[in-house]
């Protein structure tokens, strides 16, 4: 079978198509006809091994995984012995940031891993790119207040995180506020935010209403500018580790930091379990969430894919066509 390989770290171009050979599932396994997978901020940083720490997952030398991909979707070409989740024809989607190979034709699949059937109002296109973002959106949401008086500020609506975190958020009633680019606002409304601030013609922090919670997914802010809007006893919550790292250690001293503050400053750790699949899943069929996607490339031209979310265009999700 073809997959995208790339034997060491670097940019883009270290990227190679190559035949590898096709796996056989174990009992408890699945194998997936890949047909679509993403490019993400993720794969880019496992791709360069960049921050640093990664390489203690995938290899201090060279990638442990020559074949990357977190997200993908396909159909059930093969079952193990022991398989009773899934059957063969299954339409499904799934996330593995542990073993990756959706640029791969073929992929094995634990049954009992992040992985769920496509309900039937989504295509498979759209199921490729609905876990990364939604699901790491997913575990900020659960630290928003649940009340319907609760107003959230999402900084850069217009990304994986951002685009699936807005329509979640309004699909439990929040009131919600978004940042985005002028191009995007239209998109940005789309998704259902209440209010859309133009980020590149009006200062955030002069414009916004104030808010209870400050939802950064994309990791342009600081604890120091979102205190601008937030109330007092709000939280703030970023996806990157913030200017110098310090979000984490913002959080970990939270206690002693509200004492000065009155807000409070959260930084979740999404882990990747089936719960949140099976979440998203639901989302998707009852039409609440539709993956935002921007462009679709084949994967003879992944190198483009990655140059293109590198270079901080994106909007939403880039998808890669595997199967021709």
């Amino acid at each position: 079978m073809k997959a995208a390989v790339n034997e060491t770290y670097g940019p883009p171009s270290v990227i190679k198509i190559k035949g590898v050979k096709k796996p056989t599932p174990r009992p408890n396994e699945i194998l997936v006809e890949v047909h679509y997978s993403s490019v993400n901020r993720t794969d880019v940083g496992f791709l360069r091994a960049k921050p640093f720490v990664t390489r203690f997952f995938t290899g201090i030398i060279k990638p442990k995984y020559l074949t990357l991909g977190c997200e993908y979707s396909g159909i059930v070409k093969d079952l193990g012995k022991d398989v009773k989740k899934f059957k063969l024809g299954d339409r499904v989607f799934g996330f593995d940031d542990s073993n990756f190979g959706g640029y791969a034709e073929y992929k094995i699949v634990n049954e009992n891993q992040m992985v769920e059937t496509i309900p039937s109002n989504t295509t498979l296109e759209q199921a490729a790119v609905a876990l990364e973002g939604a699901h790491y959106a997913l575990f900020y949401i659960y630290k928003v207040p649940e009340s319907k008086k609760t107003r959230v500020f999402v900084n850069g609506a217009t990304g994986a995180i951002g685009s699936a975190g807005v329509q979640i958020l309004k699909a439990l009633g929040y009131y919600v506020e978004a940042s985005s680019t002028t191009k995007d606002i239209g998109k940005v409304k789309k998704l259902g935010a209440d209010k859309v601030i133009d980020w590149e013609k009006q200062d955030i922090t002069r414009v916004a209403s104030k808010c209870d919670v400050y939802f950064d997914a994309v990791g342009k802010s600081s604890f120091k500018q979102a205190k601008k809007i937030l109330n007092p006893h709000g939280i703030y919550m970023s996806s990157e580790l913030g200017p110098y790292g310090q979000n984490p250690l913002l959080a970990l001293f939270n206690v002693v930091q509200r004492l000065f503050t009155k807000r409070n400053v959260y930084f979740p750790i999404p882990k990747t379990r089936l719960k949140e699949a099976t979440i998203i899943k639901q989302y998707l069929a009852n039409g609440t969430f539709i993956p935002l996607v921007d462009r679709t490339y084949s994967l003879v031209d992944i190198q483009k894919a990655f140059q293109y979310v590198e270079s901080g265009k994106k909007v939403g999700n880039v998808v890669i066509k595997v199967k021709k």
